[in-house]
């Protein structure tokens, strides 16, 4: 299910559209010059996003795409993006010409995803994609084919694998703290408004799975470093209210991965629910509250041995939003000037889409 770009205009004017995107094409020997950002649709993650790269000292915001020239402008005086770099979704592709972008963030409706993404390459420039990548794994490939015909880099927004208290949660794990790892639970969702683009089945590809349950998708696979490969799921809808018309109010799966570890994990638009994953070893636990932009908490409770004094942690991650916005914007620079592959391309993108159509296969929901 797609959308027109005058469509989604005037679900813009409705108040439903939203988000972000950049550009690329850096002379990485130019180690004083900043790589410049354009940031496509000004809406709410996009604050998140130009807030990161205000707090960068290896990148700036050069540019701007919206449909609402007055509201860019507003933008523009306050980033000092010169009038001359703000674009209109129908002209972005003459971002080519502008060199002082680099690189696209894209941050629009998922279903814009793939579009957005191949026209930024296609002009020249990298890219930097929220997630979900896409509403279907053959969008997703065809994200990745055209990064890599335009030689240009694909990083998909997955902030959470920059962030020290998951990447301390990661390093327990492979350090053997919790022995062997059994059992993994997650969840993570909330009570969703009517009229939110979310919930437009041809905005948002689908219900909470593609907007918050990916995070314990992503989190169960890096968490086991391992591919899942079984799914079991259920999908319902509970509230006949008019907002779960095109998509789904609750999805629950259980996954199974090589090793034999388990995974169950749910989540909603119907209900505020607690965000958390919690990973169950031979030797001990460890919970991560939340997946939020900033108050994460690590805790832990293992054993080296049987019968021996337990190693209790608890702790709490102080940074402030958009922490984590510059961590993975400025590893994205970094990708950028020293031509690195990110550490999650496209390719990482298209994992979770070929998860997400395989627990929907098994929900019996039409597949992605």
């Amino acid at each position: 299910m797609r959308l027109s770009r005058r469509e989604f205009s005037k679900l813009g004017a409705m108040g439903l559209a939203a988000q972000a995107l950049p550009g690329a094409g850096l002379q990485a020997q130019d180690g004083n010059r900043k790589v410049g950002y354009c940031v496509i649709g000004l809406g709410r993650i996009a604050n998140h996003f130009i807030g990161g790269v205000q707090a960068s000292s290896t990148s700036r915001i050069t540019g701007l795409v919206s449909g609402h020239r007055d509201k860019a402008e507003q933008f523009a005086a306050r980033l000092g993006v010169p009038k001359s770099s703000i674009y209109s979704y129908e002209d972005m592709d003459r971002m080519r010409d502008d060199k002082g972008i680099d690189a696209v963030y894209v941050a629009l409706p998922n279903s814009m995803h793939a579009e957005y993404t191949i026209r930024s390459a296609k002009a020249g420039k990298h890219v930097f994609c929220e997630k979900p990548m896409s509403t279907s794994v053959s969008d997703a490939e065809k994200m990745i084919a055209a990064c890599k015909d335009a030689n240009k880099k694909l990083m998909i927004a997955y902030r959470l694998q920059y962030e020290p208290t998951n990447l301390r949660a990661i390093e327990l794990i492979r350090q053997g703290a919790l022995g062997k790892v059994q059992v993994i639970e997650s969840a993570n969702g909330f009570y969703e408004n009517a009229g939110e683009w979310r919930l437009n089945k041809a905005l948002s590809g689908g219900g909470p799975l593609m907007d918050v349950g990916i995070y314990c998708l992503n989190a169960t696979r890096y968490l086991t470093g391992e591919e899942p490969q079984d799914f079991g799921a259920f999908v319902s809808t509970i509230d006949h209210d008019g907002r779960f018309d095109t998509v789904e109010e609750n999805t629950v799966w259980t996954t199974k991965f090589p090793s034999g570890i388990v995974a169950s994990c749910s989540t909603t638009y119907g209900a505020p629910m607690r965000s958390y994953y919690r990973v169950y070893g031979s030797k001990g636990w460890l919970e991560v509250g939340s997946f939020n932009y900033e108050g994460l908490r690590l805790q832990a409770n293992y054993r080296s041995e049987r019968g021996s004094p337990a190693t209790v942690l608890d702790e709490l991650n102080t940074e402030r939003d958009p922490k984590q916005f510059t961590r993975e914007t400025d590893h994205f620079t970094e990708c950028i000037l020293q031509n690195k592959t990110p550490k999650t391309p496209g390719e990482e993108g298209l994992r979770d889409m070929k998860c997400m159509q395989r627990i929907y296969k098994a929900a019996g929901v039409e597949a992605l």
